[in-house]
């Protein structure tokens, strides 16, 4: 289990998240069109995970702005905006938002995602949200880099993030 903060106070997630040099584990979560999407609908794709606990938060927000942004500029490489909000209100956000470069995906039917990923707060006012993380995958699936965002209100290391796809 991993100990992060909110708001400087302690708070534990269910696990660590996979190790560099690993197999990411594989998922099936929810996109905009209400149809599931696994890891390997991804293949041959570099993935930047883009993990968060709600759409409807500033933080969340300007992670998804700025990988929205960056997206655009990357070569062979999908950004997965994942959180457990509902399906709907990620495609409110992005479509108000003008967001088209980074795909929405929701792990509010079963959980999976953030239990195999050691990702689920277990304490808090945000338990049973997911933490915020940063997980890069190479076109097979291999973990290149990840990132557990020590604060939870804090960004995510953009810049070692994109550095870890070259």
């Amino acid at each position: 289990m991993a100990t992060i903060t909110l708001k400087g106070n302690t708070i534990q997630t269910s696990g660590e998240l996979p190790e560099i040099g690993s197999k990411a584990p594989d998922f099936k979560l929810t996109n905009a069109a209400l149809e599931t999407k696994s890891l390997s609908d991804f293949s041959g794709s570099k993935l930047i995970l883009n993990i968060f606990p709600s759409i409807d938060t500033g933080t969340c927000e300007a992670s998804v702005r700025t990988f929205n942004r960056e997206a655009s500029e990357l070569e062979n490489t999908k950004v997965l905006c994942i959180s457990r909000d509902l399906p709907f209100a990620q495609a409110r956000f992005c479509g108000a938002e003008g967001i088209d470069n980074v795909i929405t995906l929701s792990d509010y039917k079963n959980g999976n995602f953030g239990e195999n990923y050691g990702l689920d707060i277990t304490t808090g006012p945000l338990e049973t949200l997911l933490s915020r993380c940063i997980v890069v995958l190479d076109e097979d699936g291999v973990v290149k880099y990840t990132e557990q965002v020590p604060e939870i209100v804090d960004e995510p290391n953009y810049k070692a993030a994109l550095e870890a796809l070259l």
